[in-house]
């Protein structure tokens, strides 16, 4: 049953973060607005103010909260990790407050339903108390996501497996302690079992950083690039390190992916929510031409075009969520809802920023608004997980597996076959009071 209303206890939690980020996160994005300090474990400017803020989450119960209670997080549902997210997503850095910064909630979620307890107990906990960081090293330069065409190999020796072969965008390698390695170990099984996941810490030997990648805006001469080009170079880990089963890499992987493009999209409406915060507060603030921007007809179709398909996008993601929440027996009920979401992010995302930055013109191109930041993430949302164009497919597919061909010279929505049908079926009826 559909229930759009949040529980009063749960909303007055919502409005409490929505007021702590304002008041106390929103000076860390300021400050150090970089990537590259979020994950850098080492500035220590950052944590001496950053600890406290994570110290108060935990006191509120809000601290890791997509983990379960056996692992210090209240285990709820996707609606309210939705919820959550909304208000998370628009700070840079309330996702680390909160303890439920990317890649770390998915690698945490992976640690916790296929580690073992050693595994927990020297890689996991570090990682939900927020002492450490962690990546997902998936990706290959020649093959991007696409898993059919990855070339990266672990291959047993004893008691070891020996991993080699490169990966791209291995997000935060430089800062991690340790990292998740996909790699192919059985090249002649079917894709899906072709792959194992491995834990690798981050000082073994030959594992080699052949450079960190700058991602829009950040800048080499200051050392923000976060994206890691790797080279596994015959890098040996203990068996003991693989993560699940041997061929069992991808069903690791796809673990985490679900409800973490939900958090993504969730955020993605806060950001949008924002940028469209922004373009109210100048079109009631700006005058041009002798009256407020607010007053000029195409700014309030500007306005309303976004607050329209802001409310869709919302609603399309909370329904996501709520399929995954009511299908826990079923992992795919709602692939294709996830899809739809990722579909519709990117030019969500990209038509509310452009509005946005256009409103407020040339301070709108500069570094002195948000704007800015957001408009540079465009390109990566129609990226980041899968390409726009594969989950289209997977959408496409959904729906065509809904329906059958009609055997029939002409559709099903004929109407002077309808008609004929109809006529024949009615034939006295008609007779009669004609």
């Amino acid at each position: 049953m559909w229930n759009f209303s949040t529980d009063s206890d749960f909303q007055q939690k919502l409005h409490w973060m929505e007021t702590f980020i304002k008041q106390e996160v929103d000076a860390l994005d300021l400050l150090y607005p970089s990537w590259s300090v979020v994950y850098n474990t080492q500035h220590k400017a950052s944590r001496a103010i950053l600890k406290p803020l994570q110290e108060e989450v935990k006191k509120q119960g809000l601290w890791a909260c997509h983990l379960g209670p056996e692992l210090g997080g209240k285990g709820y549902g996707q609606v309210k990790l939705g919820l959550m997210n909304e208000i998370i997503g628009r700070s840079l850095w309330a996702p680390t407050v909160f303890g439920t910064a990317a890649p770390d909630t998915g690698n945490a979620e992976i640690l916790a339903m296929f580690g073992t307890q050693q595994q927990k107990d020297q890689y996991l906990q570090p990682l939900l108390d927020g002492d450490i960081v962690s990546c997902f090293s998936m990706t290959e330069p020649q093959a991007g996501a696409d898993p059919k065409e990855f070339q990266t190999t672990a291959t047993r020796d004893g008691d070891h497996w020996v991993i080699q072969g490169q990966k791209w965008f291995s997000s935060n390698a430089r800062f991690a302690e340790f990292l998740l390695v996909i790699a192919i170990t059985n090249p002649e099984a079917p894709i899906h079992q072709r792959m194992s996941m491995f834990i690798v810490p981050k000082a073994t030997p030959g594992l080699k950083i052949l450079r960190n990648v700058p991602f829009m805006m950040e800048r080499s001469e200051l050392e923000e690039n976060t994206e890691g080009y790797l080279h596994y170079d015959n890098v040996r880990v203990p068996a003991d390190h693989l993560l699940g089963e041997v061929g069992g890499g991808f069903a690791v992987a796809q673990a985490r992916l679900g409800g973490g493009r939900v958090h993504h999209a969730m955020r993605t409406v806060g950001q949008c929510q924002r940028a469209l915060d922004m373009m109210c507060e100048r079109a009631l603030s700006r005058r041009s031409q002798g009256s407020l921007l607010a007053d000029k007809q195409a700014v309030q179709h500007m306005i309303a075009d976004s607050q329209i398909e802001l409310e869709q996008f919302r609603l399309l993601v909370l329904k996501t969520a709520w399929i995954i929440d009511n299908n826990h027996d079923n992992p795919k009920a709602a692939r294709a809802h996830i899809s739809m979401v990722k579909v519709a992010m990117a030019k969500i995302y990209h038509d509310i920023v452009q509005r946005a930055v256009h409103l407020h013109g040339s301070l709108g191109t500069t570094l002195e608004t948000p704007l800015a930041h957001m408009w540079m993430q465009v390109p990566a949302l129609a990226l980041a997980d899968g390409p726009t164009e594969v989950h289209k497919n997977t959408v496409a597919k959904s729906v065509l597996n809904q329906h059958q061909p009609y055997e029939s010279l002409f559709p099903s929505e004929h109407i002077p076959t309808k008609l004929e049908a109809l006529r024949a079926r009615y034939a006295d009826i008609i007779g009669n009071h004609s």
